[in-house]
């Protein structure tokens, strides 16, 4: 299954015309959790956000509800920053990758060209700090990661990493940058001991919300994972984004993630995701007015003369 619609994905030729974006819900509101022992690893244990994974969150990139994380960039979304490595092969995955572009797939493969005709890493990844530590960050061109396709592009605005892998049918999470996939899912992982004394791994699965930028999340101009907005997905989040958790906890512990999920669904979960809950009475709302409207009461009328059937 290759995900078509995670972060920074194609979309048409030029950027749609934005909304006005729904207020953000708050960052605290009651959240459900399970915890469960991963079956392939009985000292790994995985507590994960049932509110978030079962919200309908999905990426509105390159839509009229994506607003952008900075002030007058819309079309940028997420990728006005450019995309902090997170370790050695984290870089050599995207190296691999950029071998696999071509200027159909990259916007501006120009920029990272030398006189030679040759890609070069020193012209598509710039030296930065993360954490008071030296770090490599994909470059930044005219305000935004250089892997970022503009509007007036050939082949629609979005990742040209996201956009090579469509079109090998390749997931997208092997060929970009950790973060960029990831996002909006916030893994962290600590050592922890038992009262038994064994130390266990704790892997947490939850909601990358504004807070997970650090002090300067609550700066950003607009954020999906808080908008009702973007809480329009057709399937859950752990659902949609199965290839994403399966590589952030393994197979076995997603099925059994998949089981409780299901489970929960079926019962009805306590603490619903607040921007769900708005989008989809806006979405109630929408369809009661649309049946009340004149133009839709009439239609059984006509649907009634033989010449309509």
């Amino acid at each position: 299954m290759t995900t078509g619609a995670s972060a920074s994905g194609p979309t048409g030729l030029r950027p749609a015309a934005k909304i006005d974006p729904t207020p953000e819900v708050d960052l605290d509101f009651p959240r459900e959790w399970i915890e469960f022992v991963d079956p392939a690893n009985d000292e790994h244990l995985i507590a994960a956000d049932l509110t978030w994974l079962l919200s309908r969150w999905t990426c509105v990139f390159g839509t009229p509800a994506c607003q952008g994380i900075i002030d007058g960039r819309e079309n940028d979304g997420c990728c006005s920053h450019g995309a902090f490595l997170s370790d050695e092969e984290d870089g050599k995955k995207l190296h691999r990758a950029v071998k696999m572009l071509t200027p159909e797939d990259w916007q501006l493969m120009g920029e990272a060209t030398d006189d030679q005709g040759r890609v070069r890493k020193k012209l598509y990844l710039e030296e930065d700090d993360l954490d008071d530590e030296p770090a490599l960050r994909t470059r930044r061109f005219d305000g935004a990661c250089i892997f970022l396709n503009r509007p007036g592009f050939s082949e629609g605005i979005g990742c040209a990493l996201h956009t090579m892998a469509l079109r090998k049918g390749l997931e997208p999470l092997t060929v970009k940058p950790e973060v960029c996939w990831q996002l909006p899912i916030r893994r962290t992982q600590e050592w922890v001991d038992r009262p038994d004394g064994v130390e266990i791994l704790r892997t947490s699965i939850g909601e990358y919300d504004r807070r997970g930028w650090g002090p300067g999340g609550l700066d950003l101009n607009w954020y999906c994972t808080g908008s009702p907005d973007a809480h329009v997905g057709t399937r859950p989040v752990w659902e949609a984004y199965a290839p994403e958790l399966i590589e952030l906890i393994g197979k076995p512990a997603y099925d059994e993630l998949a089981h409780h999920c299901r489970r929960r669904q079926g019962l009805g979960i306590v603490a619903v995701h607040p921007a769900t809950a708005i989008a989809e009475e806006k979405a109630a709302d929408a369809r009661a007015a649309a049946e009340n409207s004149p133009a839709t009461s009439a239609k059984p009328a006509k649907k009634a003369r033989p010449a309509q059937r």
